[in-house]
């Protein structure tokens, strides 16, 4: 690495002073991403850390591979599983993938194999990589303009941003939609409030909720959760939101005890298959198990707050059980769905890990984690129950929680200054 060291420095000059002056924060980004920076704090005291932000953010990639290829064998599964369905069916003679991807995959027949391992990455690969390739365009372009103009460095803070959002998006987005929304989560998520660490809001959910509302025929219903043309697939919470409710013979209005059974058996999925992620539903956030995995590498190396995950996991539980327990005074089916598949259902568990976790949008103080965490789980809960039209929860909770947190710290300071203020005057 000696040589690739040798030349760096040797272009440093030319970007640091020379005529590419300009341009220093994209030599920067390259070099410290290659290598530890050499400054150090020029104080007289100072501490050492081996986790700064390069290393934070790598952790997060890392804690993210399982979920990244779940969402590739996945999006390949679900689009295989269709394409044998509608075969099956005489709708079609062959499987064929769309568009490009169908020259890709020509001459390869295991790629349309729902058993096959490698079919299903390689088949969700072209509807993944894309969208991943869009965002870090679009986003690092509004990144180092907004550096190169401020004259300041490329943070590593765009790594995480421009890997959690493609893994939140349905396979069918179109990718101008990716463009647009990651470039509205970049600028007015986090750089119009000066960058990476004074955002209040997390970027890639500010991206996708701007997605939602500006364009939810390509983010909601049943068209776009599977890769195939003129195929519609539910999720378990949109069929679960949309099922039908039946009354006790003689009845009029106390419901029967409806459950997840009867709309998982239409959907053909099982409580297990929704925590392995073999379901319909954005690219990446399907997989419970993936998920837990994340969560043990954040906690274990100390980037994830365990206070605020284990706070938004009772908070939709125990909310979600409430709700459940009311089931037989309610006509909203959503009343009827189980605690337990409220937390294998939908985004919950990749919201938990990787979105409520930001340190820089959520909680900071200890005791507000927990305030913070209990809020995004019980606001999610809410409105999947509350609001059956949009079933999804958890961005919106976790946007809301971003806005209260700074009030949640105060509060929390204020009244651990109160309480030393207290024992001081005695």
């Amino acid at each position: 690495m000696k040589p690739l060291r040798k030349f760096l420095d040797s272009l440093e000059p030319t970007f640091k002073e020379g005529k590419l002056k300009s341009f220093y924060p994209l030599y920067e980004a390259a070099d410290t991403f290659l290598y530890t920076p050499g400054q150090v704090t020029p104080g007289p005291s100072h501490v050492r850390d081996a986790m700064d932000l390069k290393r934070m953010m790598s952790t997060v990639v890392v804690a993210l591979g399982p979920c990244i290829v779940m969402a590739m064998y996945n999006t390949g599964l679900q689009a295989n599983l269709a394409l044998q369905r509608l075969v099956e069916a005489g709708q079609i003679t062959q499987p064929a993938a769309m568009g490009w991807r169908a020259a890709v995959l020509e001459g390869l027949p295991f790629a349309y194999d729902p058993g096959s391992i490698l079919g299903n990455l390689l088949h969700g690969a072209l509807y993944f990589i894309p969208v991943y390739l869009v965002t870090q365009i679009a986003g690092g372009s509004c990144e180092a303009i907004f550096a190169s103009v401020r004259k300041h460095e490329i943070n590593e803070g765009f790594l995480v941003t421009g890997m959690l959002f493609p893994l939140t998006l349905p396979p069918t987005i179109p990718l101008w939609q990716v463009a647009i929304g990651i470039i509205f989560g970049v600028v007015i998520g986090k750089e119009v409030f000066g960058g990476t660490g004074k955002n209040f809001l997390n970027p890639a959910l500010t991206a996708r909720a701007f997605l939602y509302f500006a364009y939810p025929a390509s983010m909601a219903g049943d068209t776009m959760w599977v890769a195939v043309d003129g195929l519609t697939a539910a999720t378990p919470l949109g069929a679960m939101a949309t099922a039908p409710i039946a009354l006790a013979e003689g009845a009029t209005n106390v419901p029967l005890a409806v459950n997840m059974q009867a709309v998982t058996e239409g959907l053909q999925i099982s409580w297990s298959q929704a925590f392995l992620g073999t379901i319909p539903g954005s690219m990446g956030e399907t997989s419970t198990l993936c998920c837990l995995f994340g969560a043990l590498v954040l906690i274990g190396t100390g980037v994830g707050s365990w206070r605020i995950m284990l706070a938004v996991l009772l908070g939709g539980f125990l909310s979600a059980w409430g709700f459940w327990s009311l089931r037989n005074f309610s006509d909203n089916p959503m009343f009827h769905m189980t605690p337990m598949w409220h937390l294998v259902t939908g985004g919950f568990a990749f919201g938990l890990v990787f979105m409520a976790t930001d340190p820089v949008s959520a909680a900071m103080t200890n005791t507000g984690k927990w305030a913070y965490g209990a809020l995004v789980g019980v606001t999610t809960t809410l409105v999947r129950v509350i609001n059956p039209g949009y079933p999804e929860g958890i961005m919106l909770a976790i946007l809301l929680g971003n806005v209260f947190a700074p009030l949640i710290d105060y509060v929390v300071v204020q009244a651990n200054i109160k309480r030393r203020q207290a024992r001081s005057a005695r």
